[in-house]
């Protein structure tokens, strides 16, 4: 046998198709030799059913022709109406030339004659692999479902189509932490609870990007209604039950935005839809044209723009606002809050570019910049300062290796810096972050927690992490001397505080009448417009 033509047969699956029991007994056997895996079947109803059921794993058919229920070629035609590209090889015992014309007008190009010759067999199967090759552009390896190159040519080639994208929520961090193996048999175990809830008679399924599956209806015309709730029937069944991979129990979380478009543009919706519900905290959305969603997704690709342009052309600046001490009312230190100045001179917060900046992977390069800049102005005014750091900044190295060098460059002022860890809830590691508290510790710097109180914030981020202090957020202080509800939950976090030895920080501190209620409830220091609003040098 050629060595060569079997050794490109090795990854093949076959669907092998005899009445014949002792033929395809001897047949099945050989192919078992040299393929990696075959279905087989009697007759071409069956066949076909196999085919149908496993067509995203077949690369080849061989078939008899002259069968009972379905003939080979009836059961071809039937294949062919489903996947006109997969190759088709007719075994017959016929030289009949209406049997030969019927399969090249199927595209059918290639036979062999009973018996089977398995030398000719192999070459013709060989020879198929182009389909192969072909086909891998069309599927993906892992989880062997079909990738995001055959939904496009598939959305492309209907004029309408019901589609979800399903996105598994912190994909990447359950890969850091389990490893890549495991990730990769969580994925193929996913695809699996996918294809059980959508089945092959009604939807078909894609794996489109590392963490990102896609769901097209087949039919066109699928009540969206219907969908958005077998959708949502998915997510139940997900968040109730972990997925099993080598007796590791992982609780997943997905995210799912779904569309329907007569303009091959259910994709694209799906995907801007699919992004917002994640803003938005919900787990399922309908693309709808209401929701402005085109807009949001055109202001996210100027701000983009404008982020580039600014870090390139020297368009952001720090803003400090003073931090005073309740006791005296003096100023103690001043915070660092970024600033991006737009062509006509006004100075933008960052409520409007940060969250945009850290999706374009542009962040960083803020966070550069504010540390330098925090640097130059504890020199040149000989003030303390205080700046954010979020923990996508601890985990990130190179600004880790700029933040310590440019305090190990100035150790004689670097005591003047401090530092309050943003967005507390998202520290997945905190081993990291006490690594990265005791690294800037050395050089004299405080560490704090930010925005206390506010979102998913709990007390015992306090006890996991070696802080210096606390600020309170801003949407408990300024309220506080008309709110008796949030006086106990600020009094609260002051005494639980004092008992750890840290000091405390109210936010938002805009009034007199703020500033005396945060005064009597024995806070540290004040931040807020009674004493200053933020302003560049």
């Amino acid at each position: 046998m050629d060595k060569v033509a079997i050794s490109t047969l090795k990854n093949v699956v076959v669907l092998y198709v005899e009445d014949e029991q002792l033929l395809r007994d001897i047949v099945t056997k050989s192919l078992s030799g040299f393929t990696k895996k075959q279905y087989v079947a009697k007759d071409g109803e069956e066949g076909f059913a196999l085919f149908k059921k496993y067509q995203d794993e077949i690369d080849l058919v061989i078939t008899d022709i002259n069968m009972p229920k379905m003939n080979g070629l009836e059961m071809s035609r039937a294949i062919k109406s489903i996947n006109q590209n997969v190759p088709i090889i007719v075994a017959t015992a016929f030289s009949n030339t209406e049997y030969l014309l019927e399969a090249i007008d199927l595209g059918i190009d290639k036979y062999v004659l009973k018996p089977i010759d398995m030398n000719k067999l192999i070459s013709m199967m060989s020879k198929s692999l182009l389909y192969h090759e072909l086909q891998d552009l069309y599927k993906d390896d892992l989880t062997k479902l079909p990738n995001r190159n055959k939904l496009k040519k598939d959305l492309k080639d209907t004029p309408d189509d019901v589609l979800a994208l399903i996105n598994i929520d912190q994909f990447s961090t359950i890969n850091d932490l389990l490893g890549e193996e495991m990730g990769d048999k969580l994925l193929i175990a996913f695809a699996d609870k996918i294809k059980e809830h959508f089945p092959n008679d009604n939807f078909k399924v894609y794996r489109v990007e590392a963490d990102k599956f896609a769901i097209v209806t087949r039919d066109t015309k699928y009540d969206i209604d219907l969908f958005f709730q077998q959708c949502k029937d998915f997510i139940t069944a997900i968040e109730a039950e972990d997925i099993i991979v080598d007796d590791n129990k992982i609780d997943l979380n997905i995210t799912i935005g779904i569309a329907k478009s007569e303009y091959s543009d259910a994709y694209k919706h799906a995907q801007r839809v699919l992004y917002y519900a994640r803003e938005k905290l919900k787990s399922i959305m309908i693309y709808d044209e209401s929701l402005n969603i085109k807009k949001n997704f055109e202001d996210n690709l100027k701000w983009i723009k404008k982020i580039k342009h600014g870090i390139f052309n020297d368009k952001f600046r720090a803003f400090f606002q003073p931090i005073v001490d309740n006791q005296d009312g003096k100023i103690i230190k001043y915070e660092a809050l970024i600033r991006f100045i737009d062509d006509d001179g006004r100075a933008i917060a960052p409520i409007e570019f940060l969250t945009i900046s850290k999706k374009a992977k542009l962040y960083p390069e803020i966070t550069k910049y504010m540390i330098k800049e925090c640097i130059n102005v504890i020199r040149q005014k000989g003030i303390k300062v205080s700046m954010n750091i979020s923990f996508d900044d601890i985990s990130s190295k190179e600004t880790i290796d700029i933040i310590m060098n440019l305090l190990e460059d100035n150790k004689d002022i670097s005591s003047n810096l401090s530092f309050e860890i943003l967005e507390s809830e998202s520290i997945v590691d905190f081993i990291l972050v006490e690594e990265f508290i005791q690294k800037v510790r050395q050089y004299g710097c405080q560490v704090g927690i930010d925005d206390f109180g506010a979102g998913y914030s709990n007390f015992n981020i306090l006890l996991e992490l070696d802080v210096d202090f606390v600020k309170i957020d801003g949407s408990l202080i300024k309220n506080i001397d008309v709110n008796s509800n949030v006086q106990i939950i600020v009094q609260t976090i002051i005494a639980f505080c004092k008992k750890l030895g840290l000091t405390t920080v109210a936010e938002f501190v805009s009034s007199e009448g703020v500033y005396q209620k945060v005064a009597e409830f024995e806070v540290d220091y004040s931040q807020g417009y009674h004493f200053g609003k933020p302003e560049s040098l």
